[in-house]
Parts: C-alpha cells; structure tokens; sequence
C-alpha cells in the first residue's frame, strides 16, 4: 500500500489499519419523545453511559493497533479555514431548511464566537429556540410561530459512521440518505474528501448530489474483486447501478457487484444488519433473509455498458463461486433458535466489525450468537451495549474503515 492512499479498503477482514468514529454527543441529550420518529429513534438513549459504552469500543481497536480518527477533528481542522467555514455554515444550514435571512443571520452570529472544534459539536448537537434571543425579522418565515423546539435539527444517528460514506477500493461513494433527516451527515464527508489535507482528491464512485439514495450499512467490500450492495429499506436499485457503472469502468481491481434484494423492514435496515464476514469463508447471517434472497451479479458488459443477471442459486453457492472458495460457513444469528435470532437481531447480532481474518468486534448482549461464532474458532471482542443498541446499530455500523490490510 503507497503512503498517498488514505482510502484504502479491499476486503471486510483484512487487518483494520484505520478507522472513522464519532462519539454520541449533545445532540443524544436533544432527542424528545415527540420526535423520536422524526430523528429515526425508537426510544431515548442515556448519553453518559452511551459516551461510556463508545469509548469501551475505541479503546479496543486502539488495543489492536488500530488508528481511531474522530469525525469532529477531522471536520474541526478543515474548519480553521475562515472562508471553508462560512461556506459549510450556509450548506449546512439551508440542508438543515434554515432558509430564512433573519434566522440565518442570528445563527450566524450566535455560532461566531465558537472555536472550530465546538463549532462542528454545535452544528451536531442542533440550536435550541431559547438558544437565540434576537432574531431580525427578515421574512414571514422568520415572524411565524411554530412549537417545533429547535431552529437546527440535532443529528443524533451521528455515531453511525458507517453509512453517510462509504471506504471501496481507493475511493468512496459519498452516499445520499432515504431519510431527509439524515441527508446533513454527508455534508460533513463532503467537506472532508473536499478540503482536509490527508483525505482531498479521492475519487468518488458516487456523490451526494443524487436523487437516488444508497447507504454504507449496504456495501459490503467482499473482496478486491466483488463488492455486495443491498438493495433495502435505504438503498434503491438505480443508485447501485450508478455505483457499479462507476466503479467497474474505473482503474480499479473489481469485477463484480453483487446486489442482494433484502427484505425492507425496519428490522432489516441495511444489509449489514443481515450479513456480515467474519472470515475468509465464514459470515453471520440472520436465517429470517435465506429464504426469500434475490441476488443480481453487475458485471462488466461490451462497449462500456454493463450486464446484469439474477443468480439462480442459493447464497451460500453464489458466495463460493464469486469469491472462490471451496465451502462458505454460514453462522446463523441466535444458532439456529428462533426466538434467539429475532431478539438478538433487534440489537444487531448479525452486525460485526472485523478487524482481522477471524477476530470480530460484537455487543456483549448478543450471546447466543457470540456463543456461536467463537464454536466456528472467531474470536469475538466484546463490549457493552445498553444504550448504544437504542440506535438500531451495531459495531459495523458505528465505524467507516479507512485504510485495511489486504487479508
């Protein structure tokens, strides 16, 4: 791997060299129960033991010799920028629907004493009504009453670093969220892959001007030559086409994009939610998607055009032909119960974050299926989970791997 690869991601297992994070912040403590379905919770989260929970998961990567970069440092060093600031405070606002003059100008000014690190925390955690004394009545927008608490909407699914960006190959897929709430987490990547000086100028397979969305927790990067997508709950077919069209007529190693067809639940949020690789040839897999999965191979066409077809076989087959092995282990989450399965499913058994070939981050409160994968030799690395589970979001889920060794 040559030093000036900053994004460097083949494979779901090789050795994690780097990894993207963010800690819950403020904006955990601005989720109110009237608009938990707005933010896309379920329930309220405690931010002390969410914190405590965040930093448990950081202090084991950084044990295994993994680089932990932080979101708000990254977004806090391309903000020192004066002018690179005042152009991300008007994007982030008029995607946050502050559009009207007298409002932008008091956030504006309400925001100008703070330093860049608190700046980007502020922009996070959301702007509370009483938070801004005067405004300038510029507008009928800026007159009008409205009982809606915040000027800036919180950011709370912030932690799930996973899905406003994607690491594939040397470049990324800067992703377009199916939820309007969520769309602002791209702003922040946006302004990385723009202007931070380790990370300006990597290629892009997709970009957040789309109209069609396609998230992280999707993309799965099996190898350097097959990369799965689900389409799901969040990601729509067209994006991935796009994704693959870019990706399979640029200079890099991959062959094949492999579009698993999951079912679109809630329960199912993204394929990673579903399907994880723990291994060379070992994945866990909730059993509730075997059945009814359709799996497309995107592969390149004549005349720069690509072709598309529906594998008519079973899961396990399509992965041994496409990733050339011999057997493929399915570990199922909850070892085969039922009930285990769902419960554990609910608090993302299925989601694991390896950080080498056979060695998996998980939440403690999976047991069943921790249980096992290490039966199946993984070793599994645990951490507690009380309030980060209330996400709906795992391991995976909570980090974007930079740079990993190819297995």
């Amino acid at each position: 791997m040559s030093s000036n690869h900053s994004i460097f991601v083949y494979n779901e297992i090789g050795k994690l060299k780097s990894v993207l994070l963010h800690c819950p912040g403020e904006e955990i403590e601005n989720i109110v129960p009237d608009y938990l379905r707005r933010l896309l919770f379920d329930e309220i989260a405690y931010l002390d033991q969410a914190r405590r929970e965040h930093n448990q998961f950081a202090d084991i990567l950084r044990n295994e010799g993994v680089e932990v970069i932080y979101l708000t440092d990254l977004m806090a060093e391309v903000l020192e920028d004066a002018e690179v600031r005042k152009e991300f405070l008007k994007e982030f606002m008029e995607e946050g629907k502050v559009v009207t003059g007298g409002l932008q100008e008091a956030i504006i000014e309400f925001l100008d004493p703070y330093s860049p690190k608190e700046f980007i925390k502020k922009c996070i955690a959301g702007v509370r009504k009483e938070e801004l004394k005067h405004i300038k009545p510029k507008s009928l927008g800026d007159m009008v009453k409205n009982p809606y608490p915040f000027y800036l909407d919180p950011i709370p699914n912030m932690y799930f670093q996973r899905d406003p960006f994607a690491s594939i190959g040397n470049g990324i897929s800067l992703n377009v969220m199916a939820n309007e709430t969520r769309n602002r987490e791209t702003i922040f990547a946006k302004y990385i892959f723009k202007y931070h000086p380790r990370f300006k100028g990597v290629p892009r397979w997709y970009n957040r001007d789309k109209t069609h969305p396609i998230e992280g927790g999707d993309i799965l990067v099996l190898s350097d030559k097959v990369l799965a997508v689900g389409i799901s709950d969040r990601t729509e077919p067209i994006a991935i086409e796009r994704l693959a069209y870019n990706l399979l007529s640029s200079q890099e190693s991959f062959e094949t994009v492999l579009a698993f067809d999951i079912p679109k639940t809630r329960a199912f949020m993204h394929l990673d939610t579903v399907f994880t690789m723990v291994d060379y040839d070992k994945f866990t897999i909730y059993p509730g998607i075997e059945a009814p999965l359709d799996v497309y191979s995107i592969t390149k066409g004549k005349n720069n055009e690509i072709s598309i077809k529906y594998e008519q076989d079973d899961l396990s087959n399509t992965l041994k032909k496409y990733l050339n092995l011999p057997a493929v282990n399915l570990i199922r989450c909850g070892d085969g119960d039922s009930i285990a399965a769902s419960r554990e499913q609910w608090n993302d058994g299925s989601n694991t974050l390896a950080i080498s070939p056979g060695k998996v981050v998980c939440y403690n409160r999976n047991r069943v299926t921790n249980e096992a994968l290490r039966r199946n030799n993984i070793e599994v690395l645990e951490f507690e989970s009380y309030e980060l589970s209330r996400g709906r979001g795992g391991p995976r889920c909570m980090s974007m791997p930079l740079v990993r060794e190819n297995p």
